[in-house]
């Protein structure tokens, strides 16, 4: 069985690819597969991507371009943590509606092989987090924030796509979500034992300042001052771990 003849030769190759990978369940896709279930030969795939492997890389790019650009479709609100929420809801609705493509880009992951699109969509994260910690809204650094926000948002898609579409319940990301956010918020420290509460306010306020003059740029502190400066606060900020 083939794809839709009507669409071009190259958009019915990554298709295909997509939808042998994501249900290979490990196994090895032959090109022949391929280009069977595309409707074209083998020199049209070689023509359009060199190999099968420049192929799988088109696929996981092209998907990645239609992740990146959903997580993107909004105006920030001025609140960042609340885009945080809808960056996560974004990416869980991805996931549901391109089940194939998203698990050929979250679910097929090899042991001690950290893929760069995981990291690629740990940086769209941070980069929001890294305004709530300028804004003293993060009790824990951005990058560890944006890691496990991440890994808590591909567990629960995949979880959900596993489940049949008339038995899921979504209310377990909404859950998940706002008890990760929750647990990497300043909101969260506010709440910490009375003997605590001190040390967590600076350590808010240490988050808070290391961010500010890494995305400044300040020259008013030597390149050496400065390196210092930030391995002191960081120093600070992960006291709240120890």
């Amino acid at each position: 069985m083939s794809l839709d003849g009507q669409l071009p030769p190259k958009m019915r190759l990554l298709r295909a690819a997509a939808e042998l990978l994501a249900n290979s369940a490990g196994a090895p896709v032959s090109t022949r597969q391929i280009t069977q279930l595309a409707g074209v030969t083998a020199p049209t795939l070689y023509h359009h991507f060199g190999d099968k492997e420049g192929l799988f890389d088109a696929v996981v790019a092209a998907g990645f371009e239609e992740y990146v650009a959903g997580e993107r479709d909004f105006a920030p609100s001025g609140h960042p943590l609340e885009d945080i929420r809808r960056m996560w809801d974004n990416h869980v609705q991805f996931g549901l509606n391109q089940p194939e493509l998203y698990l050929v880009m979250f679910g097929n992951i090899r042991p001690e092989s950290r893929p760069a699109i995981v990291a690629d969509a740990e940086a769209l994260m941070e980069e929001l987090l890294n305004k709530a910690a300028m804004a003293g809204q993060l009790n824990v650094q951005p990058r560890e924030a944006a890691r496990s926000i991440l890994a808590a948002t591909v567990g629960v898609t995949l979880m959900l796509i596993a489940e049949p579409a008339t038995e899921r319940n979504l209310e377990l990301s909404t859950m998940t979500r706002d008890a990760m956010i929750f647990a990497v918020s300043s909101e969260q420290a506010a709440g910490a034992n009375p003997d605590d509460s001190g040390k967590s306010s600076v350590v808010v306020a240490a988050i808070a300042l290391n961010a500010a003059l890494q995305a400044s740029h300040s020259d008013q502190l030597s390149s050496s001052e400065l390196k210092l400066f930030l391995e002191w606060l960081h120093r600070i900020s992960g006291s709240s771990n120890s």
